[in-house]
């Protein structure tokens, strides 16, 4: 029996539940004439910032040598299978993040290359952010424009920084110059947002109500998940088990109760947020999710902040309580600095759990990665200084075969990270002649 074709936007649905598919071989083009490269070209590219605050200590993050014959510094050591699949970069600068409130100022200018208007009040001013320029111009394509997420709250009113609003320091992502996207920090609210859908019936049930009752999901798809079974490949049924065995994680995961809550006392409890106490596990929600998101093609750009600039979380998991941004200004401390370099260090760690997840996601011959952009870095160098000059960057995947990468890039002293940006957005489909400070275009990305 020849297997039946899917269209991209099938979805699995049931009461108030609403599951998209990720990439299967059914959804490709079934005629003779098609091509390895046609099939690449079946799946969209993807864009995405990660973003880390207060900089880092620099001396054990760079590499040493250029191009392709480079190694790893301590840093970023837990990255090295990665290297055939990144880019290091070396001197790229955010002069516009510079001002009087150095934490403020930084996080508003790095996607966008414009410096804020100083103020306390709510007369805001910062500059559309690349992302969100992508966003407008190719979003219509996905069920989200654009998907901004984080791992911490931070500020939404008042001011944190000298002379600024706490929105700056905040946000990350601008729809306009006096609008900001502000993140969800709340998995449990981000997975409802994907998987909520429209019911078919008259009858609807809520996420409480399938908590209360123990029911995932995938308990009301589950006839349509039998019928494409039947009609498709033996990959694509290995690729959708997967799939739907990662939503049913996630979902444990979010569902589980607080620890340490004595049994007695749950039954008088608020429903949780099940935010995790620990980064690490905040993190890896966070970005279990946005995986999902981007291989069901519910958004093609997307935010994550690790943490908000300034920000003063401690991580005692690492064995000391010293928070981050005091570590930051270390003064030249040595036990500060490894302090500092070992926050650094676990970021990077769990950023590298990403980098393995998307890296196994199956799309056609290759891999989401292949067909994705992510960004990794700070508007800082130096935390201790407030540098903005040689910010720490990374780029990971091959842009769906438009990046040639595993290689150290040395561009010129203070070269523009918007040249950067501008490059990204034009592989996605956002060209624009200029943007924020950019001076042209980063040819050392090209393939």
């Amino acid at each position: 029996m020849p297997f039946q074709p899917l269209s991209r936007r099938t979805a699995l649905k049931g009461m108030g539940v609403s599951i998209a598919l990720p990439f299967l071989e059914a959804m490709l083009p079934r005629t003779a004439s098609v091509t390895a490269q046609t099939a690449a070209n079946s799946f969209p590219r993807r864009l995405v910032f990660v973003y880390f605050p207060n900089g880092v200590m620099m001396p054990a993050w760079k590499p040493t040598g250029q191009g392709r014959q480079y190694q790893l510094g301590r840093t970023l050591a837990a990255l090295e299978r990665f290297k055939d699949n990144m880019l290091v970069f070396a001197n790229l600068a955010d002069a516009n993040a510079r001002g009087g409130g150095a934490h403020a100022c930084t996080l508003p200018a790095y996607l966008s290359g414009v410096s804020i208007f100083r103020t306390m009040g709510n007369d805001i001013r910062a500059a559309t952010t690349c992302d969100q320029v992508v966003a407008q111009r190719i979003g219509n394509a996905t069920r989200f424009p654009s998907l901004e997420l984080g791992c911490d709250f931070g500020q939404q009113d008042g001011f944190c920084d000298t002379g600024y609003s706490c929105v700056y320091q905040t946000n990350i992502s601008w729809r306009s110059p006096t609008t900001p996207a502000p993140k969800e920090v709340n998995p449990r609210i981000v997975f409802d947002r994907l998987f909520a859908g429209q019911s078919s019936g008259a009858t609807s049930i809520t996420q409480q109500q399938r908590e209360s009752f123990n029911l995932s999901v995938l308990d009301y798809v589950q006839e349509q998940t039998s019928e494409i079974n039947r009609g498709v490949s033996a990959a694509d049924r290995r690729r959708l088990d997967e799939y739907l065995t990662s939503i049913r994680d996630i979902e444990r995961r979010i569902q589980a109760p607080p620890a340490n809550v004595p049994a007695s006392a749950a039954s008088g409890m608020q429903r949780p947020a099940r935010i995790p106490a620990l980064f690490r596990d905040h993190f890896r929600l966070m970005a279990d999710l946005l995986v999902l998101a981007l291989q069901t093609d519910m958004t093609r750009i997307a935010t994550l902040v690790m943490a908000t600039e300034g920000n003063r979380r401690s991580y005692p998991e690492l064995g000391f309580t010293e928070e981050h941004h005091g570590v930051s200004h270390h003064a030249g401390n040595a036990t500060l600095q490894e302090k500092f370099t070992k926050i650094n260090e676990h970021h990077v760690g769990e950023l590298a759990y990403l980098i393995d997840r998307v890296s196994n996601v199956r799309e056609g011959n290759g891999t989401l990665l292949d067909n994705s952009m992510i960004v990794y870095g700070s508007g800082m160098a130096d935390g201790n200084a407030h540098a903005h000059a040689d910010i720490p960057t990374l780029l990971f995947g091959k842009g769906g075969g438009t990046i040639d990468a595993g290689r150290h890039v040395v561009c010129p002293n203070n070269t523009p990270i918007c040249n950067l940006w501008l490059s990204l957005m034009e592989r996605m489909g956002a060209q624009v002649d200029r943007f924020g400070d950019s001076t042209g275009r980063l040819t050392q990305l090209n393939a």
